[in-house]
């Protein structure tokens, strides 16, 4: 079994977790509601801003040893950057204001994810850093094509409120190959262990951002 292939059996069932929150499943199956679409452009935002300054954190931290890492979160830069502002766009094309989501406090959710991985960079292992690449991107390929076609359909809402979900299911597909091959450069076990675990964590604090947006019910009455 190689790395990448640990990495997703070990994960399995904190990702079953995420994928079973009731948003995504009123997302899937036609029911979500602008509120609810909103609702998650806004939280995105929140976690998103911050994926450069991360990713520029965890390249200053690795050893030289892994320099190679180093290189990939360069990659990861390159691609990454100005993704915060599509999420506004979509806003805008939602009804929304660009300046009033970009104001609004996050939720302890998103505020957790972010310090959750700062504090893994800076105090434990900036490897694990890649266990919250794979459920962000991870996440992105089984869900957001599929979850905006739905999306778009339910709300009759133009492409130009897609920019985000749609960019990512098909870029992150790339990206995941990306990764799968990376991560079978990491040949220390507390590496290795340290991605597990990030990602088991991860996985659980996305899930709790997602099941902390409205339902379909409370959005309806919203």
């Amino acid at each position: 079994m190689s790395f990448f292939e640990r990495l997703q059996h070990e994960t399995a069932a904190q990702r079953a977790g995420l994928l079973d929150a009731p948003v995504i499943r009123d997302a899937l199956q036609g029911r979500v509601t602008l509120v609810q679409y909103r609702a998650f452009l806004g939280q995105a935002f929140h976690h998103v801003r911050h994926t450069v300054p991360l990713l520029m954190a965890c390249g200053a931290r690795l050893p030289a040893r892994h320099e190679h890492l180093r290189r990939a979160v360069a990659e990861y830069i390159e691609e990454e950057i100005g993704h915060e502002e599509w999420i506004l766009d979509d806003i805008v094309a939602c009804g929304g204001e660009r300046e009033v989501a970009r104001a609004s406090a996050p939720g302890h959710e998103a505020e957790m994810m972010v310090a959750f991985a700062r504090d893994w960079i800076a105090h434990a292992n900036p490897v694990g850093f890649f266990g919250m690449v794979h459920v962000l991107e991870g996440t992105s390929v089984a869900l957001a094509t599929s979850a905006a076609e739905r999306i778009a359909t339910t709300l009759q809402l133009p492409p130009a409120a897609f920019s985000y979900l749609n960019s990512h299911g098909s870029l992150d597909q790339e990206h995941v190959r990306f990764f799968a091959d990376l991560m079978e450069t990491l040949d220390d076990e507390a590496d290795r262990a340290a991605v597990i675990h990030v990602a088991r964590v991860m996985y659980r604090l996305y899930g709790d951002l997602f099941r902390a947006l409205p339902v379909a019910d409370q959005a309806l009455a919203a």
